[in-house]
């Protein structure tokens, strides 16, 4: 009885400890874009402006829709509740992602514990911005043991997942291919009566403003952060190399189609596996902020599963992937500000080393399909 208590107790120590240290360092900056967009729509305001600056609204109308009850509450209880439910659902995303892992050859506390290190940096980042991401994580999670299940609602997990981030609609295909033309068109129907809710609120023509103004914010932004030093996609790793211009986005749009045509590589190969599920959503999570044009570092939390399955078989694999692997980890992981110093950081940045980490452990996981073991 005592240890649960002293461990409940450790808990909530270092979650407050965390909250004090998120008020210090970013104070949930992305939280209070989300919530700011949640009051614009209890006041029918216009969601995209420019005079934001850097901190503009980018995700799709129906987002901000959710996002109401915050808009609604004082800016101050707002914080507290959100990362509340940030430190839940890190803990569901990492207690989730050991428990549907296939075959697991390792000890939950072993997972658990190699995980919350490798992704430390990412959950600081995630919990210090106030971010979406583990959300977007738990609700693929979510997706996959529901259409492991053969259920429908797997569909409206995807759809919501992509209200929460737009990239994961390259769960779609998945889907499609895993589950059948039912889930997907599940799929599509949320995510239609998505995009039209808003317009309960600004009407028919004021929500088909609100979309091109998303487009538009999206379009718009997108080559100013290219050359961010946090900037992990292709998009940036292309433009850091050769320089912006239309030679980096090229190349750019052939890594990414390459990086998907290996998806179907591992679907091809599915039937050598019992569950072959878990190893695709965890290469498509991966690839999310690869693909993505303003795929920031932390972004590579929703990889918490590619990881999970990455430590689980490391030590049963070749020691040259072993070494790749563990590479993967050092570049993704450690590549940390505090920890090497102003310049040495940046010329590591300048270099996309965390992407290139990022690929290593892609093709950690593409091998373990082909050899079977995941």
């Amino acid at each position: 009885m005592r240890r649960p208590l002293l461990t409940a107790l450790i808990v909530i120590l270092i979650a407050v400890a965390g909250y004090a240290t998120a008020r210090i360092k970013r104070d949930f900056w992305d939280f209070e874009v989300y919530r700011k967009a949640g009051a614009r729509v209890i006041a029918a305001e216009p969601l995209y402006r420019p005079d934001d600056g850097h901190y503009q609204f980018k995700y799709w109308p129906g987002f901000a829709l959710a996002m109401v009850p915050f808009g609604a509450m004082p800016l101050e209880a707002g914080k507290v509740i959100w990362y509340a439910l940030t430190v839940a659902l890190i803990a569901v995303f990492i207690r989730q992602s050991i428990r549907a892992l296939p075959d697991r050859q390792s000890s939950v506390p072993f997972l658990t514990w190699w995980t919350l290190l490798v992704t430390g940096k990412f959950l600081v980042k995630e919990l210090v911005n106030g971010q979406t991401n583990v959300l977007l994580g738990v609700l693929v999670l979510l997706a996959l043991a529901a259409a492991q299940q053969g259920r429908l609602r797997a569909g409206i997990l995807v759809a919501a997942a992509a209200f929460v981030k737009p990239y994961a609609l390259l769960f779609l295909p998945w889907l499609a291919a895993a589950q059948g033309l039912a889930a997907a068109g599940v799929a599509l129907a949320a995510l239609v009566a998505g995009w039209i809710a808003p317009a309960i609120v600004y009407g028919w023509h004021g929500n088909l403003a609100l979309l091109a103004d998303w487009y538009r914010t999206v379009a718009e932004t997108t080559s100013a952060n290219l050359l961010f030093p946090e900037n992990i996609s292709f998009a940036a790793m292309w433009a850091k190399w050769i320089g912006v211009g239309p030679a980096a986005t090229g190349l750019a749009a052939a890594t990414a189609i390459a990086g998907l045509a290996v998806a179907i590589v591992l679907w091809v190969r599915r039937g050598q596996v019992s569950r072959p599920g878990y190893l695709e959503i965890s290469y498509l999570l991966l690839l999310v902020p690869l693909i993505s044009p303003q795929g920031w570092d932390y972004v590579l939390l929703v990889a918490t599963p590619a990881i999970v399955c990455l430590l689980d078989r490391f030590r049963g694999s070749p020691r040259g992937w072993q070494v790749a692997t563990a590479s993967g980890f050092l570049l993704t992981s450690f590549t940390i500000y505090d920890l090497l110093g102003r310049t040495f950081y940046l010329s590591l940045m300048s270099l996309s080393t965390i992407t290139v980490g990022a690929l290593l452990l892609a093709a950690s996981l593409v091998r373990l399909r082909l050899t079977a073991a995941a």
